[in-house]
């Protein structure tokens, strides 16, 4: 794939750590890789967003963000109270079009979950998804609650037509509990696609080559690694 949205089923799960991990995997194996925040929230200018994050992480990837507001809120409302233009899906295509046609991989990182709105035009990361054509990867929690919403997600991507490229737990902690552990035979039929990834809590804090090191033990054969869910226990 050229191109892989990866979305989430809310907020603060993962989806940089695992942008970053899929990256580090395919500079690995000696591919080109973009990065592209269509809205970066919640930072101001001048300071480290998620795509540097990715790039201090993962390698030397080409960064782009198309706009970045201040207030940590949903694109469409941080835009209207900064006072500044929105990203539009069509926006997002065409950068990450562009991108495509000098990299062998482009990955597009939502803000919140799959139909957070962009602009005041109801624009979400699932217009832009089905103007590329391009499969989405679900970020999820690991723990009680995650399959509704995963299940939800998984319905917004299937009435659109869109295809869901699998489900990461994007933060999978030293001792799960019980319902994380059954959690890992539900996702795929919650999802209706495999659970292809888990990324150990805080492999932020890793050191890069650290995590570089790690990062295809976190992703299943899908995404280039090596990882299964057996490895869960």
């Amino acid at each position: 794939m050229t191109i892989l949205i990866v979305s989430g089923t809310g907020t603060e799960l993962g989806k940089t750590m695992t942008t970053a991990a899929i990256a580090a995997v395919a500079l690995a194996e000696g591919r080109s890789v973009a990065v592209l925040k269509p809205a970066q929230t919640g930072v101001s200018a001048g300071e480290p967003g998620d795509v540097a994050e990715v790039r201090r992480l993962a390698g030397p990837v080409t960064g782009l963000e198309l706009a970045r507001y201040p207030e940590p809120l949903a694109p469409a409302t941080a835009a209207r109270r900064a006072g500044l233009p929105p990203v539009r899906p069509q926006d997002v295509a065409t950068a990450a079009e562009k991108l495509a046609a000098d990299h062998d991989m482009v990955l597009v990182e939502g803000a919140g979950g799959l139909l957070v709105r962009l602009d005041d035009e109801a624009g979400t990361l699932a217009d832009a998804a089905r103007l590329l054509r391009a499969p989405v990867l679900v970020v999820a929690a690991a723990g009680l609650g995650t399959l509704n919403v995963t299940a939800l997600t998984a319905e917004a991507l299937r009435s659109r037509g869109l295809t869901c490229a699998g489900v990461v737990i994007g933060s999978w902690p030293a001792e799960p509990d019980l319902a994380m552990r059954c959690n890992l035979s539900d996702f795929p039929e919650s999802a209706g696609a495999p659970l292809v990834g888990a990324l150990p809590a805080g492999v932020g804090a890793l050191p890069p080559a650290d995590f570089r090191a790690g990062a295809g033990g976190w992703l299943g054969p899908e995404l280039s690694g090596t990882w299964s869910p057996a490895a869960l226990g």
